[in-house]
């Protein structure tokens, strides 16, 4: 746990109790701050006034008289569609708004940092989709190259919840828009930012308000190091503002998976299942991703080149970097291999919860048995459209079925209902070469609790 510093004595409220709360809780009263707590729900104050905590009703102006900040689990709208009862009144007493990422930046750095041979670092990583397996990738080459390293933030362990730094070691955090936008303190040494799609829009007021709380991460933040994808507008725009003039060091490593990039600055890039990078006018060295079995599809060549990126600017050579990229088998729900039976392979992309996540998904293997469907999200499937060909038959569930089905045109389909309907008769009509792949292209709560749920339960059905 990393102690929060700064607020020693006072009360500072706590509004959300799930574990990003409760971690957020316990960090405050170890840094000797008293926390308040609140959560809509009786059964999370329950829990937080069992642990010992203050609970108090944060939506009342009494709660507000002597508090000095209100950290705001990520889940919580904070401006859009509406701000919760809470914030509007911390608004009116005057009282900071922050959250746990905020507190993490605030509170990281040690006294004892003086006597390290090497200042930890932290790498922040951003975008609407592949960014879990990023950071799970880089987790893994740092730990194979024997470089102390965490992994955190929106995956694993809350931000918080991370213990104090060693020696050198490099801190790998996840982050979400919701994360970004509402943090105080923002100060990674890279960033990350692989690509943009529609996705909580109605939290952000739209696509323009969600490309603005990714963007904070570097214009707020202001990283030594920037690595950016560029294969659409929002990444070249960020390129951009984060470059410096001529004559400086570049201070941003461009990605692609879409084009070459052999310009004059430092790039990164996948082409035909290589990466390579590309660094003062020549390349520098070339990785084969062609047989890697946890990285499939271009989308995850992207993930592998921002990954390496990131450990080339902290100082990692090729020769340590290519050994580990081939020992990855991937993360769970995304992507994942579950099975490969007659010639037939069952494939758990739960995690794809957009369709532009779907596409990349459609996008890596050659005839699909496709199970989509759940808590629709504006637009559909109708932009994926110029994958259709590759989906055999579709098998929709959820609340989206019927959506799904008028925008698949002449796309064979059923409506399953049910995801243990769609896997039974996947399984069923599937012919050697087939990938029966679920990626829903939706949330989950129509369903299930959430998309790991939703994955478990794919993996039960084909195992069983």
């Amino acid at each position: 746990m990393i102690p929060v510093r700064g607020y020693a004595g006072a009360r500072v409220g706590v509004l959300g109790l799930g574990v990003s709360g409760l971690a957020t809780a316990a960090a405050l009263e170890a840094g000797g701050a008293a926390p308040v707590c609140w959560d809509d729900s009786e059964a999370a104050c329950a829990k937080a006034e069992a642990a010992g905590y203050e609970v108090a009703d944060l939506t009342k102006d009494r709660s507000f008289e002597d508090l000095a900040a209100l950290i705001v689990s990520p889940g919580i709208p904070h401006l859009y569609p509406a701000p919760h009862a809470a914030i509007v009144k911390a608004w009116e007493h005057g009282v900071v708004v922050d959250n746990d990422v905020g507190l993490f930046f605030q509170s990281f750095a040690q006294q004892e940092w003086d006597q390290f041979e090497k200042y930890p670092s932290v790498v922040c990583i951003t975008g609407s989709n592949g960014k879990s397996t990023t950071s799970a990738l880089l987790h893994h080459i740092l730990e194979e190259s024997g470089r102390p390293t965490q992994l955190g933030g929106n995956i694993g362990v809350g931000a918080l919840g991370l213990n104090p730094a060693r020696d050198g070691e490099v801190v790998v955090l996840e982050l979400s828009s919701y994360q970004i936008e509402l943090a105080r303190a923002l100060q990674p040494d890279v960033a990350v930012f692989l690509n943009l799609s529609p996705d909580h829009l109605d939290r952000h007021g739209g696509i323009g308000g969600y490309f603005a709380a990714k963007k904070r991460l570097f214009t707020q933040g202001g990283p030594e190091r920037s690595v950016i994808g560029v294969d659409q507008a929002e990444g070249q725009f960020l390129a951009s503002v984060m470059r410096e003039g001529a004559g400086a060091a570049d201070p941003v490593i461009s990605v692609s998976t879409a084009r070459q990039l052999k310009g004059k600055g430092w790039s990164v890039f996948a082409r035909k299942g290589f990466l390579v990078e590309w660094r003062k006018g020549r390349q520098v060295a070339s990785i084969d991703l062609r047989d890697v079995a946890g990285l499939p599809g271009a989308h995850n060549h992207q993930n592998a080149c921002a990954a390496y990126a990131v450990c080339r600017t902290l100082g990692l050579a090729p020769k340590q970097i290519e050994p580990a990229i081939r020992d990855y088998h991937g993360m769970r729900h995304r992507c994942q291999a579950v099975a490969n039976t007659g010639g037939i392979k069952f494939v758990n992309d739960s995690k794809a919860t957009n369709a532009d996540a779907a596409g990349k998904a459609l996008g890596a293997f050659p005839r699909i048995r496709w199970i989509a469907g759940g808590q629709a999200k504006e637009g559909g499937i109708s932009d994926l459209a110029p994958l259709f060909h590759k989906v055999a038959k579709a098998y929709l569930i959820g609340e989206a079925a019927e959506m799904f089905a008028g925008q698949l045109g002449d796309t064979p389909y059923e409506i399953s209902g049910t995801l243990e309907s769609a896997v039974a008769t996947a399984k069923a009509e599937a012919e050697e070469g087939d990938t029966v792949l679920l990626a829903p292209a939706c949330a989950s709560f129509d369903q299930f609790e959430n998309f790991e749920k939703r994955g478990e339960a794919f993996e039960a059905l084909v195992k069983g």
